[in-house]
């Protein structure tokens, strides 16, 4: 129970500094795994297909994590409908998102997760990574030895720049709202509803 205190405790840290919408998308490629499988995602290729849902979350097969990847699964033909990519980045080493991308409780081989595991896409996006902490199992029992990022999501319009920043410490979101939220935006955007850019 203390690890699944503490894990709690570090997966509500602060998006002190996110971007926020307006701003230019910082462009990047990081090593992402579909239904089990390394590809290189890349941002500016997801764009020139329409807008993008970047979300960071802090660990998979943990709780929260576990029920927005299923949550964004289970709407993925919505997002698609919409014309939007999906792209989940945590610190987990491109094993564990193997496994993870293919579970079918989980991202069900519907949308890549990409690693991060220094922490340096969600520099990017002014987001802070906790260093790892020892003593923490994930819902398997398996030992996380990766540090965590907040958990944001950014919506991203095709022209690169940020239409909305989630986040689940300024927000107050659950893990599912950010899935609800962000579909609403970009289906929003492509009924012309919703201008390019915004606030929070």
């Amino acid at each position: 129970m203390a690890a699944v205190a503490l894990l709690a405790s570090l997966t509500a840290l602060p998006a002190l500094a996110a971007l926020k919408p307006g701003a230019m998308a910082p462009d990047f490629t990081a090593e992402a795994s579909l239904a089990g499988k390394d590809f290189s995602f890349s941002l500016e290729g997801a764009l020139k297909k329409g807008p993008v849902v970047v979300y960071f979350y802090p660990s998979a097969y943990t709780g929260g994590c576990d029920l927005e990847a299923h949550s964004f699964a289970t709407e993925k033909a919505k997002f698609d409908a919409a014309g939007a990519t999906i792209i989940g980045v945590s610190a987990d080493s491109i094993e564990r998102l193997n496994a993870f991308s293919s579970d079918p409780q989980y991202c069900a081989g519907k949308f890549p997760v990409a690693s991060d595991p220094s922490g340096k896409v969600a520099a990017l996006y002014d987001l802070k990574m906790t260093a790892a902490q020892a003593g923490i199992n994930d819902v398997r029992g398996v030992a996380i030895d990766h540090g965590f990022i907040s958990r944001t999501t950014f919506v991203i319009a095709s022209d690169g720049r940020i239409v909305a920043t989630l986040s689940s410490e300024a927000d107050h979101l659950r893990p599912d709202q950010h899935v609800a939220r962000s579909l609403a935006i970009v289906q929003g955007m492509r009924s012309g509803k919703m201008p390019m850019t915004g606030g929070h």
